[in-house]
Parts: structure tokens; sequence; C-alpha cells
């Protein structure tokens, strides 16, 4: 081998090699979930100084049509929205910005829709837009101007406190991938429920410092266009990740000291929740493995929601433990946000940091998770109980039920989860147990009546699916079935068959 080696590689000069125009078709597929990239786009509003931001769902009868973020914020004048809307473009933030990378406002906007629309206006200039559509994006990166006699039509139809008033910024999507193809059968009401439900406790989370302020609100609201009528406006509430009636343990919260040789000391709020809870505060965070760890935040907004980054792995007897950590402005090499800004890596030097981390009476960051664990089962030996180990539910399941699950039994670790699926069954029975497959499969002939007539998914029915695992989970976890359990299993299929049957009976009657 030569001894060679250069280490810096010699060159000749330079040149310009301008992005493909697919780019921009890479740039709208970055996996941003739907509430991901509405926060994003209200996190531009917080950093343009808005006090009001309202989301605004518009309707054409039973089709939705549009999505609109609109905020009373400094707005943006002709070469700002330029630079808002090049793509790569990037403006000078604030020290205390929550926007980092340039990239959300158009990344969010055209993973979920094919048109982005921004219109602004300041105290100083007339409203102006600019609009992306994706078609014309993907083939040459040209951008439209919005005629200005539109753009002033969008902007006074939010004016006199809706929330404009002589400043402010409206974001246009168009063509929402999202929306319900057809409104027809309630599917536009369903998709608005589950939807504005699932949004409203993401920014209640993700931006509950800036909500819990008496100067900012947020307001999702639906309206119809043809008709003006407004069929819900409501304000979205604070969610705070640590608002517990009473801690878990009398000594807690405490902080701790983690020493970082490269960017200095860091003070972790250790938490431990009340046990038992079923308040929304605890519960907005995926599964009780999911909810448990470090939830980080860069100035005031909440950039990741539990998770131990490497630390450790998750278990249920830590699932009362949280801890807060305010990033510093300078990341170093330690910690690193994602684009979406929905979680944080950090570097082995944080881990080890940790395990030295130590409070003001010298305990250390590991005695508080002792404690933690600690909290947890003695709160399961008041409940008078110890619950066995089960297979944890997964699969056709609705998330909702397998989270609770998770929150009341302890699961077997490392062993695949219980899926239930609808499957042509023969009709003398309801239900077959597929040991190999570790699944319970419900007969598809009766799945009709079960729903009443409402529309099939892949978490329908979850009462019946419940019940089903309560029935069958402790024939999973047994090698074999005897005398006695078949002869339950028999007993079930009877009474099951006869009220399904019951159920079609009545389904006929009504028709």
């Amino acid at each position: 081998m030569s001894n060679d080696w250069q280490f810096d590689v010699p060159v000749t000069g330079s040149k310009v090699l301008p992005p493909d125009s697919r780019y921009m078709e890479a740039l709208s597929s970055q996996g941003y979930g739907f509430e991901i990239a509405v926060a994003d786009l209200v996190d531009n509003s917080i950093d343009a100084g808005a006090r009001d931001v309202v989301v605004h769902f518009l309707r054409d009868g039973d089709q939705l049509v549009s999505l609109l973020v609109v905020d009373d914020g400094k707005g943006m004048t002709d070469d700002e929205l330029d630079v808002a809307m090049t793509v790569g473009g990037r403006r000078d933030y604030e020290a205390d910005a929550l926007g980092m990378f340039g990239t959300g406002l158009k990344s969010a906007s055209l993973s979920h829709a094919s048109a982005v629309t921004v219109v602004s206006t300041t105290k100083r200039t007339r409203a102006s837009g600019r609009r992306w559509l994706m078609e014309r994006a993907v083939s040459g990166f040209h951008c439209d101007i919005v005629d200005p006699t539109y753009a002033q039509t969008l902007i006074d139809r939010y004016d006199s406190g809706r929330p404009i008033k002589w400043q402010g910024t409206v974001v246009r999507w168009d063509g929402v991938k999202d929306f319900p193809k057809h409104g027809g059968g309630g599917q536009t009401d369903r998709y608005l429920h589950r939807t504005i439900n699932k949004l409203g406790l993401h920014l209640g989370l993700h931006l509950h410092r800036f909500l819990a302020r008496e100067d900012f609100n947020i307001t999702i609201a639906v309206e119809d266009v043809r008709t003006g009528t407004v069929y819900m406006n409501f304000g979205v509430e604070p969610l705070d990740p640590f608002g517990y009636p009473v801690s878990g343990d009398p000594a807690f919260p405490r902080e701790f000291t983690a020493s970082l040789p490269s960017i200095g000391d860091m003070t972790l709020a250790a938490h431990i929740w009340t046990p038992k809870s079923n308040l929304d505060e605890y519960k907005a965070v995926g599964s009780v493995l999911d909810r448990q760890g470090f939830y980080f935040y860069r100035h005031d907004r909440l950039v990741q929601a539990g998770g131990w980054n490497n630390f450790r792995q998750p278990e249920q007897h830590l699932s009362l433990a949280r801890v807060a950590i305010n990033l510093p402005d300078d990341l170093g090499e330690v910690f690193r946000l994602t684009v979406k800004k929905s979680g944080v890596e950090a570097s082995p030097e944080f881990a080890t940091a940790l395990e030295k981390a130590v409070d003001g009476g010298h305990s250390s960051f590991l005695d508080y998770l002792g404690v933690a664990d600690a909290t947890y089962r003695e709160a399961r030996k008041r409940a008078g109980t110890t619950r066995r180990p089960v297979l944890p539910a997964g699969k056709g399941f609705d998330p909702s039920v397998r989270e609770t699950i998770e929150d009341e039994l302890p699961t077997i670790p490392h062993e695949e989860p219980i899926a239930v699926r609808w499957q042509r069954l023969d009709n003398e029975v309801f239900f077959h147990v597929d040991r190999e497959e570790r699944t319970i499969v419900l007969n598809q002939h009766y799945r009709a009546a079960i729903l009443g007539g409402r529309r099939g998914g892949l978490n329908d029915a979850p009462l019946i699916k419940s019940l089903m695992y309560m029935l069958l989970h402790q024939v999973f976890e047994k090698e074999y079935s005897g005398s006695r359990e078949k002869d339950n299993l028999q007993l079930w299929q009877s009474i099951l068959v006869s009220a399904a049957r019951a159920e079609l009976d009545r389904v006929a009657d009504d028709d």
C-alpha cells in the first residue's frame, strides 16, 4: 500500500450546479404528519409576533375545499415573501425564533397540498402574495405572483379582528391530499371531528407554554363558503405534559445538573406523574412506553415528547418518569433537531453526562429513575392486585384500546402482539384462534351487522374486538388448550354466534 495519502483534496475550480426540478417533489415528500405540518405553519406565526392564529377549514356543503392558517403577525413585504417562498431561502432568524432551516413552509405545505398560497400585508405595505403549484414547481421553480386585488380581498376576509386588524398573513392550502375525496354519507363530518381533535391535542401539547399566556390564542374553525355558516369555532387549550395535580412522589420535581464539556451545564427537571392518571395531559402522548422520558423544549416549543434518546430502553415501570429539558441556543455537536422539529438526536456525550448528573443534595439521576420505578410498583401494590403480564394487543385494535391495555396490564416483553382481522369463516362460528399467526379471526359474515351500517376499517368495531381480546389473550399465552379451556371456547362460540345472528335479524327488520 502506497503512502502518498493527501489530507486535502486538490481542486481546479468550481461551477454552479442548480438543483434538478424534481428537488421540489423530494421536498414535498418529507413525511410530515398533518398535525406536524400545521404546527410548523403556526410556528411561523409565532415567530412573526402573532397573538391570534386561526386554523380555518373551508367546506362547500359536504366537500372540504381548503385549509387556511391566518395570523395577526407583523406580515411580510414583497421581498420578504420572495425569501419565504424560495426553496432553500432562509431569513435571519431572531435569537428566540422557532424556525431554523427555512424549509418548513414549503415542505410542510406541499407534502399535504397541491398548491400553497401565501398572502401578507404589513402596516406600511399593501397586500401581496405568492403561490406554488406543485405541478409547476417540479417543472422549473416557477412561483406565481398573486393578483394584488385578490390578495387584498383575502386579507379583508379576515380583518376586523378575525384575527387580522392592521397586518398579518394568510397561508392557504388547496388540493389537500388528506381531505375525503367524496364527502357524502357523513364522511366529511367524521373526518373533521377526528382530525380537529388530533390537531387540537397536538397544538395544545407542543405549544402549551405559548397557549398558557394570556396574550396568545389558537382557534380552530370550520366554515361553509357558500352560506357563511360556522360549524365549529373553539380555542385550543394548553396541554401541559407536567400538569399533574399531585406529584407521584412528594420529593419531586427536582432539578439535576448534567455537565456536557462541549456546551456546559444543562438542567434536567425530573418529574414523577400521579399514578393511574386519566388526564389528557398524561395520555396525549402515544403509548405508555412512548410518553416516558425526555421532553425537550426549544424556545418554549416542545420539540420532543417522550423517549430516552438511547440512554436506556423504555419499560412499563418507568411510565411515570418525565424529564423537562430546555435546549440551549447553541446545540453544539451534542443535539440535533429533525427538520420537522418533531424529535431530537443526542450524541453519546449526553448519555455519559446523564450517568453523572446529580441534584443539589448529590442524589444521582439514576436514583431518580429508581424512585420513579418504585412509585409505579407501589401504586400497583396499593391497588390490591398483581396483574400477570399479557401479550399486547396489536394490528386491528384501535390505538386507544392498545394504549389502555398497556396502561392497565404489564406486557410480556419481546413478544409479537395479538392481531385481529375479519375473514370469511363458516357461518356456524363467530371467531377462529390462529395460534401460528397469533391472530384472532372474526367472521366477515357478521361484520356489517356488528358495525350497524357504519363504514368498516382496519381498527373498526373496537368494543367487540376488545371483548374478544379479554376472552382470548390467555389462549395465546399457553402452549396448548386443556379440556376445560376447549369447552369454554365452544361455549363462547355458541353464544356469540347466537348474538351475531340476532344482530342480523335486527338489521333485516330495520330494512
